[in-house]
């Protein structure tokens, strides 16, 4: 079976024999190419679509985040900034609402589903409507003691922020992304950062426990069961997400070799294994009884890129 990847594509039309066809646009030179009509042989001169320019809005900022608890924080950050806020919940949305409403800054969640953040990064800074809008990656790293770096690579974003760091950077790296003057933004130690850290994590502990304990003495109906098990299935497909993206995005070149030599299982084998302790950990075993969430992530992940990278090759 031939792997098939997404392209920007124009469709030109024969003038001899009418046929329809469709030509990759990173085939086009800037002068144009020429082609042959597979039916006629008719040759044709090939020109990129004209694309007339719109300004981007300097006071819109898109949010593409998959929670819609950091949604709505992230929201209430930028309204307070002066911003008009557009919020989506995946990568299609994402792409989407960037080509339409042109906003001068996109924040985007690195595990947004359908498209992944990094992803739709990459496919709008190639499109010349939208490569000049700026693109903040958000990163909800699941082991904040390991990773004390940035990553190696902003995937074409133009800056990176971890989650837990929104409210008090969020506003700071978008004045420096439009050039105003930089405000305090140095960010906290090691030692300090390690103590907020801990603190929120017993936080987020005590909230889940309460959220999805089982010794809370409650009647719930059945309609009430099944809502909470819809939302727990949500968190536990994102959160295998995020974990299988975080992977990604502090190994890029280590995960696209190991999935070219199918040892992707192998090569990560302690990074997956912590991964599933975290699973465990956060998502209640009758939510875990329902689907494997966290192999189908993993599963969908490698799919995807063994396609892609056999379409490069």
């Amino acid at each position: 079976m031939v792997a098939r990847k997404e392209i920007e594509a124009t469709v030109v039309i024969c003038p001899k024999c009418k046929v329809r066809l469709k030509v990759a646009e990173e085939k086009i030179a800037a002068q144009g190419t020429r082609f042959k009509c597979p039916k006629c042989s008719t040759v044709l001169l090939v020109r990129r679509p004209v694309v007339h320019a719109r300004l981007l809005d300097e006071n819109k900022i898109l949010v593409a985040h998959e929670d819609p608890s950091v949604l709505a924080k992230a929201k209430s950050i930028l309204t307070a900034g002066g911003y008009k806020v557009i919020t989506v919940a995946d990568g299609v949305g994402a792409m989407v609402s960037a080509t339409k409403e042109l906003p001068f800054l996109a924040l985007l969640s690195v595990s947004l589903p359908k498209i992944f953040g990094f992803e739709v990064s990459g496919r709008l800074k190639k499109r010349p409507e939208t490569k000049d809008i700026k693109i903040i990656l958000i990163a909800s790293l699941y082991d904040k003691n390991r990773y004390r770096r940035e990553p190696a690579s902003y995937y074409d974003a133009d800056a990176y922020i971890e989650e837990h760091q929104l409210e008090e950077y969020l506003l700071g790296k978008i004045d420096a992304l439009r050039g105003l003057a930089p405000k305090d933004t140095e960010e906290a130690t090691p030692k300090e950062e390690k103590a907020t850290e801990g603190t929120q994590t017993v936080q987020q502990t005590k909230a889940e426990e309460t959220t999805v304990g089982s010794e809370t003495p409650q009647r719930f109906t059945e309609e009430t069961i099944s809502v909470q098990q819809h939302d727990m299935i949500e968190k536990a497909k994102r959160l295998s997400r995020t974990i299988i993206s975080d992977i990604y995005l502090y190994s890029r070149a280590k995960v696209d070799e190991a999935i070219r030599n199918n040892t992707f299982h192998t090569t990560f084998a302690s990074e997956l294994k912590e991964g599933v302790k975290l699973y465990e950990n956060r998502i209640p075993a009758e939510i875990r009884k329902l689907g494997d969430f966290f192999n189908e992530a993993v599963n969908n992940f490698l799919d995807k890129k063994k396609r892609e990278l056999a379409f490069k090759a």
